[in-house]
Protein backbone atom coordinates (compact mmCIF):
# COMPACT_ATOMS: atom_id res chain seq x y z
CA UNK A 1 0.00 0.00 0.00
CA UNK A 2 2.61 2.61 0.63
CA UNK A 3 4.31 1.97 -2.58
CA UNK A 4 0.77 2.84 -4.65
CA UNK A 5 1.00 6.47 -2.83
CA UNK A 6 4.65 6.63 -3.09
CA UNK A 7 5.47 6.68 0.70
CA UNK A 8 8.84 6.08 2.30
CA UNK A 9 7.93 3.57 5.40
CA UNK A 10 10.18 3.97 8.79
CA UNK A 11 13.26 2.94 9.39
CA UNK A 12 13.45 2.23 12.82
CA UNK A 13 13.88 -0.95 14.25
CA UNK A 14 11.59 -2.90 16.32
CA UNK A 15 11.66 -2.27 20.31
CA UNK A 16 12.41 1.32 19.80
CA UNK A 17 9.35 3.39 19.88
CA UNK A 18 10.70 6.34 21.03
CA UNK A 19 11.67 7.55 17.33
CA UNK A 20 8.18 6.70 16.08
CA UNK A 21 5.81 8.06 18.68
CA UNK A 22 5.83 11.68 18.20
CA UNK A 23 5.02 11.22 14.58
CA UNK A 24 2.44 8.87 15.16
CA UNK A 25 0.56 10.77 17.72
CA UNK A 26 0.68 13.77 14.85
CA UNK A 27 -0.23 11.65 12.14
CA UNK A 28 -2.94 10.14 14.29
CA UNK A 29 -4.29 14.15 15.31
CA UNK A 30 -3.95 14.81 11.72
CA UNK A 31 -6.10 12.47 10.33
CA UNK A 32 -8.87 12.43 13.37
CA UNK A 33 -8.98 16.06 13.33
CA UNK A 34 -8.69 17.01 9.45
CA UNK A 35 -9.88 13.95 7.02
CA UNK A 36 -13.29 13.03 9.07
CA UNK A 37 -14.75 11.14 6.21
CA UNK A 38 -13.79 13.61 3.58
CA UNK A 39 -13.65 12.87 -0.55
CA UNK A 40 -10.63 14.79 -1.82
CA UNK A 41 -10.74 15.52 -5.45
CA UNK A 42 -6.75 15.68 -5.97
CA UNK A 43 -3.81 15.16 -3.94
CA UNK A 44 -3.24 19.16 -4.40
CA UNK A 45 -5.95 19.76 -2.07
CA UNK A 46 -5.01 17.41 0.67
CA UNK A 47 -1.79 18.93 0.47
CA UNK A 48 -3.48 22.59 0.74
CA UNK A 49 -5.71 21.16 3.87
CA UNK A 50 -2.72 19.81 5.39
CA UNK A 51 -0.61 22.30 5.08
CA UNK A 52 -3.51 25.11 6.42
CA UNK A 53 -4.02 22.87 8.93
CA UNK A 54 -0.50 22.89 10.42
CA UNK A 55 -0.26 26.23 10.01
CA UNK A 56 -3.34 27.44 11.23
CA UNK A 57 -4.03 24.93 14.12
CA UNK A 58 -1.58 22.37 15.13
CA UNK A 59 1.23 25.31 15.11
CA UNK A 60 -0.44 27.97 16.62
CA UNK A 61 -3.77 26.86 18.66
CA UNK A 62 -3.74 23.69 19.84
CA UNK A 63 -2.97 22.73 23.67
CA UNK A 64 -0.05 20.95 24.30
CA UNK A 65 0.86 18.96 27.15
CA UNK A 66 4.00 19.36 27.10
CA UNK A 67 3.91 22.95 27.86
CA UNK A 68 1.28 22.91 30.76
CA UNK A 69 -1.91 22.58 28.49
CA UNK A 70 -1.00 26.12 26.39
CA UNK A 71 -0.76 26.97 23.61
CA UNK A 72 2.40 27.93 22.13
CA UNK A 73 2.06 31.15 21.98
CA UNK A 74 0.95 31.97 25.63
CA UNK A 75 3.72 30.06 26.62
CA UNK A 76 5.68 32.11 24.88
CA UNK A 77 4.27 35.02 26.66
CA UNK A 78 4.97 33.71 29.87
CA UNK A 79 8.68 33.12 29.25
CA UNK A 80 9.04 36.31 28.03
CA UNK A 81 7.63 38.17 31.06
Amino acid sequence: MAQEFDVRLSVGRTGQCWDNALVGSFFATLKRELSEERSWPNRSAVRTAISEWIESWHNIRRLRSSLGYRRPAEYETILAA
